[in-house]
């Protein structure tokens, strides 16, 4: 894996786009201002998968978890699950949220079998209309 930078914006966006709806998917701007946020990291592998995230104050958000269909079921939202989790740590982090469709029951699967856990609910968060579930994890264990 390699750390995402804001000059691979335009890849990182074309990655996403093929792993969400095209009214989830996040632009080249989107992805530039993310990895510009204070605290904000990536990583990914090109035309495979990524993930952004930011740490700040003892917590960890993932902004997203991206991977190629094509890319599915062979361990990578695993990995680059474990990654964030791990840089969110040497950035001094102890807890890490995260927000996913409630029925996204292949991504439900990958973050439980990670020890995240809901502790909240956002009704109608996506453009679908769909709730979004609020996860979070401990990292100190």
């Amino acid at each position: 894996m390699s750390p995402a930078r804001p000059e691979d914006a335009a890849a990182l966006a074309a990655l996403h786009a093929l792993a969400f709806p095209p009214a989830e998917a996040w632009g080249a701007d989107a992805m530039r201002l993310m990895l510009e946020m204070p605290g904000a990291f990536g990583l990914w592998r090109p035309a495979e998968g990524l993930v952004l995230a930011r740490a700040a104050a003892g917590e960890a958000e993932i902004l997203t978890l991206a991977v190629a269909p094509a890319a599915r079921r062979h361990g990578l939202g695993g990995a680059l699950l474990a990654a964030a989790m791990q840089g969110a740590i040497l950035r001094g982090a102890v807890e890490m949220f995260l927000e996913v469709a409630a029925g996204n029951a292949a991504a439900l699967a990958l973050y439980n079998a990670a020890g995240f856990g809901e502790v909240g609910r956002r009704r109608r968060y996506y453009a679908s209309g769909e709730d979004a579930l609020v996860l979070r994890r401990d990292l100190a264990s």
